[in-house]
């Protein structure tokens, strides 16, 4: 009955729903994947991008479930050191030493909103910002 009414909520968000879970993995993680995570796997813990980590029970395997699209940077940098085994114990339990100059994790946003657009690029609409510019001179070999 669970089964059924979650499909049927998948179904009268999107009708292609089911379909994409099944068959696409950048749009988060597949159904195999999902069946697998319930079978095998020990959830460890989450990030702040909200992307939730887990485990199997021999620890052999490690593996994330992104919040939304499969995006390698949203992983935060302690997260990642546990992923690929550089850190035996998860950020849950012995958080990475922060130095006093590190920025907090951001995801890569190129081809958001948010993405750097330099002053005088094409896709900055600002022109104000570009400074001015003396003439120029080509230079010429003798």
């Amino acid at each position: 009955m669970r089964l059924l009414h979650k499909r049927k909520q998948i179904f009268d968000e999107d009708p292609m729903g089911l379909l994409t879970d099944i068959f696409t993995w950048w749009n988060g993680s597949t159904i195999g994947t999902r069946f697998f995570t319930r079978r095998h796997g020990k959830r460890v813990g989450e990030d702040s991008f909200g992307n939730v980590y887990y485990r199997n029970n021999d620890d052999t395997r490690r593996w994330v479930l992104y919040r939304d699209l499969a995006e390698s940077s949203s992983v935060t940098p302690d997260w990642h050191g546990w992923l690929h085994y550089t850190f035996d114990a998860p950020p849950t339990e012995e958080q990475l030493k922060r130095w006093h100059w590190e920025a907090d994790a951001k995801m890569n946003m190129t081809g958001t909103d948010e993405a750097y657009r330099p002053a005088g690029s094409m896709l900055n609409p600002s022109p104000a910002s570009v400074p001015e510019t003396k003439s120029y001179t080509a230079w010429t070999p003798n």
